[in-house]
């Protein structure tokens, strides 16, 4: 890469509160430091309204600053100074630590521990402008935690298979029998909605006590060796809507809710308050098809409000 952005600044020592906001701004956008007061950023247009708005704060503090488009000399090698490493091995060993504390009987508080971790990876991922292999690592041994997680907090949790996702039709899928375990959370409580709004609109729904439970002739979701579980990196309300082709701007997003409350991940807007509703719900109605029925109405307001999101942009 040639073509770099940088910023160039000026503040009196009486500008301490200005020249604090500033380095604050820049650690937090991932400027690399050339110099006392001189800043590099990749060349692009969100990058450079970054800086702009630095140097517009600085500027408006008694300072000055300058935005300009620079040429990497051929001796240089900017790009070193924007490696991440270091953030991601100090990363990768808290990573470790809460692995171990999940094998432990010391498991207090870990949806919070790796919902922690990651924020932290995706603070340094959003400022590693040119990832490679220690970006893969951290993001891989996150993801093992959260899984360890999600099944340490829901001991019936399914293991995700290795495979590939089969398109199938709806019209071979009505009016059927559907089963999957009894106290469902998010990912049953998404999938079971999806079953009846979009896939099978007569579908009987069976709770299980035990997976094994499964009557032969029902079609099992959300469970171990079930028809529909989880594949890959997706948990089921995914596989289904992968399998049965309904993958929409709006139904990903509930996808990506119902993904990361199930095994974490990339923490979408919404999902703290919805997180709160669904447990609040869980806590207050005890049988199943009644929670179901009260959880429809909720995915239904979010179906309608992401479909107006999308067409409003």
């Amino acid at each position: 890469m040639k073509n770099w952005i940088c910023l160039i600044t000026s503040l009196t020592t009486e500008n301490a509160t200005v020249r604090m906001r500033a380095w604050r701004s820049l650690k937090t956008c991932g400027a690399a430091v050339l110099s006392d007061g001189v800043y590099l950023m990749p060349e692009n247009e969100s990058y450079r309204d970054t800086l702009e708005l630095i140097a517009s704060d600085v500027r408006l503090g008694g300072g000055t600053a300058l935005v300009l488009r620079i040429d990497e000399p051929d001796e240089a090698n900017f790009i070193d100074m924007f490696n991440r490493s270091d953030d991601y091995i100090i990363l990768i060993a808290e990573i470790t630590k809460a692995r171990e504390y999940l094998l432990s009987d010391k498991q207090i508080d870990i949806l919070k521990q790796t919902r922690k971790l990651r924020n932290q990876f995706t603070a340094i991922a959003d400022i590693d402008f040119f990832a490679g292999e220690a970006q893969r690592q951290a993001e891989a041994s996150l993801h093992e935690v959260e899984v360890l997680a999600a099944r340490a907090l829901s001991l019936d949790e399914p293991y995700s298979v290795d495979g590939l996702i089969t398109p199938l039709s709806i019209s071979h899928y009505n009016g059927r029998i559907w089963a999957t375990r009894r106290g469902p959370w998010v990912d049953r409580l998404a999938s079971a909605w999806l079953i009846r709004r979009f896939i099978d609109k007569d579908a009987q729904l069976f709770w299980l006590e035990y997976p094994n439970d499964c009557p032969s002739d029902a079609i099992g979701f959300d469970f171990d060796c079930a028809t529909f579980s989880h594949i890959n990196d997706r948990v089921t309300f995914e596989v289904l809507l992968a399998s049965f082709g309904l993958e929409t701007p709006a139904l990903n997003r509930i996808g990506g809710l119902v993904h990361y409350l199930n095994v974490g991940g990339i923490q979408p807007t919404e999902a703290s308050g919805v997180e709160s509703i669904f447990a609040g719900l869980r806590d207050t109605i005890s049988n199943d098809g009644q929670l179901l029925a009260t959880a429809s109405n909720v995915f239904d307001g979010l179906l309608a409000n992401f479909q107006k999101e999308h067409i409003g942009k």
